[in-house]
């Protein structure tokens, strides 16, 4: 089968594509053709080697596609069914091996490339909103990067929840879009500074949570547009991982929270996986989630879409085809 494959460590031209063995399903896995793959910035962190894992290996966690063999022990999935999942490595690839425990049934009315790009973005959006810090009605939020793939959908799930949002983007274009999923205001961090301009706009009182996957750039001006015992949800770091810090600074700022979560920790039982997913799936179903998919690349174009990604050329979703 065609993949990608890293063989070594390093910036965005480790990733080339060539021929490799398919793989074998073992117990409790499936074999799936793979109809899209999801990039996401976790995969720039194993490519790199922030997130060691053996060499060679083929990268991408996420994707969606048609089951072509099972394992033994597998009970739930069958050939033909189509699925998605979020952390199954070796995903971009024409066949990829997918843990039974991992995956989900994609409901008849989803494209299987909405699917690939739903899963580990929607499921992060879903439980950062609900679980996290659960907006309530009248909640006023900051979500950085408001234009990119997890800033729309935490926009609009949001905003599906009562809050308001204030999103921070770089131009005009992306503006345009965060707007249309729903931001109420807008903060150009290229032309204002973040935190004097959200104490502007919450009357002084500054925002009940801050959404940021920006990490190092973001981090300070995230803490200072917090209200008293407000939460920060750090949950991602494209610019960088945040330097440690004085946690007295928590205490003089107002008594805030600070958390580092991640998607494994809050699909731990099928129940949760199934409920996260479910949620998702039904949102896009209904047409009120919107999944933007912005880019797709060949396999032969990974390493583009990398260089895409960490330069922040894109809005909403990449996605690899196979």
């Amino acid at each position: 089968m065609r993949a990608v494959v890293v063989e070594s460590f390093g910036g965005p031209e480790v990733l080339t594509a060539g021929e490799v063995a398919d793989p074998t399903p073992g117990d409790g896995e499936l074999l799936v053709k793979v109809a899209a793959a999801g990039v996401n910035y976790i995969d720039t962190y194993h490519r790199t080697g922030a997130y060691p894992m053996p060499t060679p290996f083929v990268p991408g966690l996420e994707g969606a596609g048609e089951v072509v063999a099972v394992g033994d022990g597998v009970s739930r999935f069958k050939v033909g069914d189509r699925v998605a999942w979020s952390a199954a490595i070796g995903s971009y690839a024409e066949l990829a091996k997918v843990p039974e425990a991992g995956a989900v049934a994609v409901p008849d009315g989803v494209e299987l490339e909405v699917a690939a790009g739903a899963m580990l973005q929607g499921m992060t959006a879903h439980y950062l909103t609900r679980s996290t810090y659960a907006v309530q009605e009248g909640d006023t939020v900051l979500v950085h990067a408001a234009a990119g793939g997890m800033g729309l959908l935490l926009t609009q799930g949001v905003k599906a929840l009562g809050g308001r949002v204030i999103g921070t983007v770089s131009t005009a274009e992306k503006e345009k879009l965060a707007r249309e999923a729903g931001a109420d205001e807008i903060i150009r961090y290229t032309e204002t500074e973040i935190a004097p301009e959200v104490r502007r706009l919450t009357d002084g009182q500054g925002v009940h949570v801050v959404y940021d996957g920006v990490g190092k750039d973001t981090f300070d001006a995230s803490l200072a547009s917090l209200r008293i015992r407000g939460t920060l949800a750090l949950y991602g770091a494209a610019s960088g991982p945040v330097p440690p810090f004085d946690l007295q600074r928590l205490n003089s700022a107002g008594s805030l929270f600070v958390t580092r979560p991640t998607l494994g920790h809050h699909v731990l039982t099928r129940e949760e996986l199934d409920w996260r997913a479910g949620e998702v799936f039904a949102g896009i179903q209904a047409g009120k989630l919107t999944i933007r998919i912005s880019g797709r690349y060949p396999l032969a174009d990974a390493a583009q879409s990398h260089e895409d990604l960490q330069a922040r050329r894109t809005t909403g979703k990449l996605l690899l085809i196979p």
